[in-house]
């Protein structure tokens, strides 16, 4: 089976679950005078990273429920007062969305490649890989552990694989991968294929 069969045909909702709750414990560690910290993505605060991802969930439950295709569904995110009370709610949405999904169901996703729609399956495992990485982004920023079990570097490897290097941009969530030693371990091979330096400090 090639790696792109086994993603279409892999139901990543649970290993998406359990990505949100590594996102979210690690989003309840940031006091509000860390929001205007750099994060490893050049472009964004901290505050605009959290944005990012809240935008993201309810960009992909907007897709779940067939309403993917405006771009403003995916550009909305608001932390109020209460960034992590924020993603919490955005997480929920985004799960809910996808428990009812056939994973043959295809969601418009226009910001990814030319806007076209994608397997339910493989969108499912595009939100699971952003989180996985997107709770490295945070506790690097606030410096503190990141420790995703085995099975959640070993699926994010895999759908990691398949990005493609070219479109990769500031502002965007992903930059070019960066070299990596033959021996490096997993989670730093999982860092380095999406653009972030395993030193960043």
């Amino acid at each position: 089976m090639d790696l792109l069969t086994e993603l279409l045909t892999t139901d990543f909702r649970p290993l998406d679950r359990r990505a949100s709750e590594l996102y979210l414990s690690t989003v309840a560690q940031v006091k509000p005078d860390a929001l205007t910290l750099p994060t490893p993505c050049p472009d964004w605060t901290l505050h605009g990273l959290l944005r990012h991802q809240v935008s993201q969930d309810e960009g992909f439950a907007a897709a779940s429920r067939g309403d993917g295709a405006r771009l403003s569904a995916w550009r909305g995110g608001d932390l109020g007062d209460d960034p992590h009370a924020a993603s919490r709610t955005s997480a929920d949405l985004v799960t809910r969305a996808f428990a009812d999904l056939a994973l043959d169901a295809e969601l418009v996703l226009p910001e990814i490649r030319d806007g076209g729609a994608f397997p339910a399956a493989l969108a499912i495992s595009f939100h699971f890989v952003d989180l996985v990485v997107h709770a490295w982004d945070v506790a690097a920023t606030v410096n503190v552990p990141w420790e995703p079990a085995e099975d959640l570097v070993t699926a994010s490897l895999k759908v990691a694989a398949i990005v493609p290097d070219d479109g990769r941009a500031p502002g965007e969530a992903f930059a070019p991968k960066l070299d990596s030693p033959p021996d490096a371990p997993p989670k730093d091979r999982l860092l380095t294929l999406l653009g972030r330096s395993p030193s960043w400090r």
